[in-house]
């Protein structure tokens, strides 16, 4: 069972960052000529409408992991995972009242929220890859640069939060661009 899971949340990591490339590429590509429709202008008017409840899934699956981790699996979360949840959890319950409320306009307070957690997932990522960077802030008995989770090299649960809250983050950009869009 444990290894399902966790096979299972890493392959939900690997469609996020597949997810990402799409919503890159789409965001990279040119605007197409008025009357015509490309990638970005679909992405635009698509995830405009379903944008909000996309990035409450997000949010969501990644709070209801990590807690199947720590209460279902025992696995102890170090200082970084704590400060992670403590980013994307609220994201969870605030993008969930957004979505129900339509407001597209929570991207300005969600935005910033996923940014500062994406950033510490980033920094969590590089202590596990380069163990001298931890610091004394982090506990010796769950220290925060042996991942309890460790697949094909590079994947753990820092990554796993970080594909979270950029994949979070791209798909609000998505909805702020859809905002004067929007048909209320």
């Amino acid at each position: 069972m444990t290894e399902t899971f966790i096979q299972f949340t890493v392959l939900l990591a690997f469609l996020a960052n597949g997810v990402l490339v799409l919503l890159v590429v789409g965001g990279l590509s040119r605007q197409a000529p008025a009357g015509k429709s490309n990638l970005k202008s679909w992405l635009t008017l698509n995830l405009g409408e379903v944008g909000l409840w996309f990035a409450f899934a997000v949010a969501a699956m990644a709070t209801t992991g990590s807690l199947i981790y720590s209460e279902g699996l025992d696995y102890e979360p170090c200082r970084l995972c704590w400060f992670q949840r403590i980013f994307m959890y609220p994201l969870a319950v605030v993008l969930g009242i957004a979505a129900l409320r339509r407001d597209r306009k929570i991207w300005r307070y969600t935005i910033p929220l996923a940014v500062i957690g994406g950033s510490i997932s980033i920094y969590h990522s590089l202590i596990e890859h380069f163990p001298t960077l931890e610091s004394s802030s982090c506990s010796l008995s769950v220290p925060c640069s042996t991942p309890p989770v460790w697949r094909y090299g590079f994947v753990s649960l820092a990554y796993m939060a970080l594909s979270g809250f950029v994949l979070i983050i791209a798909t609000l950009l998505y909805v702020r661009r859809s905002e004067g869009l929007a048909v209320e």
